[in-house]
């Protein structure tokens, strides 16, 4: 699937059953220079993204027939890197985690301020455009490989699934190996500018870290906690060879 030329600032797939929410974001974007399509329905999206290059998706969690996160789920089956955005009327903490889990990269809830919305979708396509530096080389601490042109971890040589945000945020702290990352950076750095406080993203995302790439996980070796401050990725490990199997 190929980037389409002409299409200004990117285009975006909104996925929500409200027509008015689809008409309001349709004029918003617009007006700002995104190539907006539509979608009622989640099955829609997931056959949309399919088919054609979009550079975020707005998808609301709430929809009749294949909910949200179900949806969220298919398409970052589909689409590995593509950023998707979750709209909701639900607050919770709980709701929250599970979208995240599902492998969106960021939850907004309803009623959203439009200069918000569009401040963190335009940080989103931002990253996704990004051109990849010289600089990003594969990165080795102990068993763990990380390469960011590739876009894959390996564990001991195995390849590992992250979704994009779990793979973001230790190619920051790997790439800050040794120095404690504070929580405000990390969000900042992961997630965009408008971000600092957000820590249940971080408790979700080191969780799920800590699962993939430790042993054991309640006593990691990597992924460490600096109490009162952020994470640390631990650089002073020991050699493969004496790592246990």
């Amino acid at each position: 699937m190929k980037k389409s030329l002409g299409a200004g600032e990117g285009t975006i797939l909104v996925v929500d059953d409200d027509s008015s929410t689809r008409r309001a974001l349709r004029v918003t974007l617009s007006g700002m220079g995104y190539t907006v399509v539509e979608a009622s329905r989640g099955e829609e999206a997931v056959s949309l993204v399919r088919v054609t290059w979009f550079d975020a998706v707005l998808l609301d969690v709430d929809m009749p027939g294949m909910g949200g996160v179900e949806a969220c789920k298919s398409i970052r089956h589909a689409i590995t890197h593509l950023p998707i955005l979750m709209l909701s009327v639900l607050d919770d903490e709980d709701d929250m985690v599970m979208a995240l889990e599902a492998g969106a990269d960021d939850y907004i809830t309803k009623p959203f301020q439009l200069r918000l919305l569009t401040a963190r979708l335009h940080s989103a396509v931002r990253r996704r455009n990004a051109v990849q530096n010289d600089h990003d080389m594969p990165i080795r601490y102990g068993y763990i490989e990380l390469d960011p042109v590739k876009y894959h971890v390996k564990k001991r040589g195995k390849l590992i699934h992250l979704t994009p945000k779990e793979f973001e945020m230790l190619h920051y702290l790997m790439n800050h190996a040794g120095e404690p990352v504070p929580h405000e950076r990390l969000l900042r750095s992961v997630w965009g500018p408008g971000y600092g406080s957000e820590f249940e993203y971080l408790r979700t995302y080191m969780r799920q870290l800590r699962t993939k790439i430790e042993d054991d996980p309640t006593h990691p070796q990597y992924l460490l906690t600096e109490a009162n401050v952020g994470y640390r990725f631990n650089d002073q490990q020991p050699n493969e060879e004496n790592l246990p199997a």
